[in-house]
């Protein structure tokens, strides 16, 4: 079955678009082209597809949008081209979250597949030793929490399938890249072996690095539901997501955290 994310859009995987129908209300979207991609990738000359992902930042339903502006929290989604990018998957580049001046932290995400298969990357410090390493592998309707503070990256786990995820995030959300391009990337790269499989490979610009390869999990702690999208979880209780936007509601969840 589609998946439903809660509210009236529509993604077309075949066009590389969304549609926002009666009620629902999202921007103009941002195109991501393999030319603006190369400087991230192993091989910057290799072949991929040409609109490699797409990005919908602030999409919902219309009577929503004054609450969502009030509690500082957006909800955006990304569709994933099918295919590869020479001898890897289509990635984003790997980030950690600005510190938001509206709350004074690094703020976690919420991710939520809606079609195709990912690895959400992920890991605990940008310092040459990266600590615990994570690549949580998840199919349409399962969520990920990526805490605050954590580097990570989206990873599409199938060539044969575009990927299409949604996200809650804070409002006056920010990237920093620079620890991230000082070490070449993750912890860990992906790429397909000489029999077409996925694997990760260690980056050597890191030491002691460990990964650990995971299913999701359900998040009492954070109250999260299993079997009910994001978005109706935020409209069922609107303050559920609150630690989103102000994440030292949560202050003890974060330490040692398990995604």
């Amino acid at each position: 079955m589609r998946f439903n994310p809660g509210f009236n859009i529509e993604y077309d995987t075949s066009k590389m678009t969304y549609v926002y129908h009666q009620n629902c209300f999202g921007p103009k979207l941002e195109i991501r082209k393999l030319d603006d991609i190369r400087h991230i990738l192993i091989d910057p000359y290799c072949e991929g597809p040409t609109n490699v992902y797409v990005i919908a930042m602030d999409v919902g339903d219309i009577k929503d949008r004054q609450d969502l502006l009030s509690k500082n929290l957006l909800y955006g989604t990304v569709m994933y081209a099918r295919g590869r990018i020479g001898n890897e998957p289509v990635h984003s580049q790997g980030h950690i979250h600005a510190i938001s001046k509206s709350c004074a932290y690094s703020t976690p995400e919420v991710y939520e597949i809606w079609a195709g298969k990912a690895y959400i990357l992920m890991q605990e410090l940008i310092t040459d030793d990266p600590g615990c390493c994570f690549a949580v592998e998840a199919k349409a309707g399962d969520v990920v929490v990526v805490p605050p503070g954590w580097p990570h990256a989206t990873i599409s786990a199938d060539y044969n399938e575009p990927l299409v995820f949604g996200a809650w995030c804070v409002r006056d959300y920010g990237f920093v890249y620079e620890d991230v391009r000082r070490h070449h990337g993750l912890a860990f790269y992906a790429l397909y072996d000489e029999n077409d499989k996925l694997v990760f490979k260690k980056n050597r610009a890191y030491i002691n690095q460990e990964l650990i390869i995971k299913k999701p999990r359900v998040y009492h702690e954070l109250e999260i539901e299993l079997g009910m999208s994001i978005y109706l979880q935020y409209q069922n209780n609107p303050d559920r997501f609150m630690f989103v936007s102000k994440p030292q509601l949560k202050l003890d969840v974060w330490q040692k955290f398990i995604p």
